[in-house]
């Protein structure tokens, strides 16, 4: 008997427990003027491994990636897949089904081994499907990182991993962190 209620105990406390999943991923690319173009980063990204299919729209130069398994995915891979490709990424949009997530400025939140650490936001509970945008170097036009780096004054923003300054709950310094803010 007293397993029995250890037991339910365990599948009550999992299922309170804060999580998220990638629905999908949507990167809008600068730099595209023919359909040969968009062609270029429409296979880069299918060749990736964990990509399950892409979809390509030209007149807004983005790109709605699947993956095989929403808990197996490297956002650095596809953004590197687009420079490969000739271009850069001007938007990195990533849709997530949360759970119970409570963010506020300059909260750390780590799934599946990515740590994100959320800027330009208000506190509140994430739930449902949500978008946010990865807003480091390389993930968003020059102009657009310049304008983010007034929302924290920690060094990680610049470097893309974990400084000092968030190098707690288990976390060390020099593990890769990606910022993000809420989609608007």
């Amino acid at each position: 008997m007293k397993h029995k209620i250890l037991i339910a105990i365990f599948f009550i406390a999992l299922s309170t427990t804060s999580y998220a999943q990638v629905n999908k991923i949507q990167i809008q690319a600068a730099g595209l003027t023919c359909s040969m173009c968009s062609k270029a980063i429409y296979t880069a990204l299918g060749d990736i491994d964990f990509v399950k299919d892409v979809k390509s729209d030209i007149k807004t130069s983005s790109f709605i990636i699947h993956l095989k398994n929403s808990n197996k995915y490297n956002f650095d891979k596809l953004q590197k897949a687009v420079d490969d490709a000739g271009f850069s990424v001007a938007k990195f949009t990533i849709v997530y089904q949360f759970n119970n997530i409570k963010i506020e400025n300059d909260t750390h939140y780590t799934n599946n081994g990515t740590t994100f650490h959320f800027m330009n936001v208000k506190p509140q509970v994430l739930n449902g499907e949500v978008s946010i945008n990865i807003i480091d170097k390389g993930y968003v036009t020059a102009k657009d990182y310049k304008a983010n780096s007034k929302y924290t004054k920690m060094k990680c923003y610049e470097t893309g991993v974990m400084e000092s300054c968030c190098s707690n709950n288990g976390h060390k310094a020099s593990e890769r962190i990606f910022h993000v803010t809420l989609n608007k």
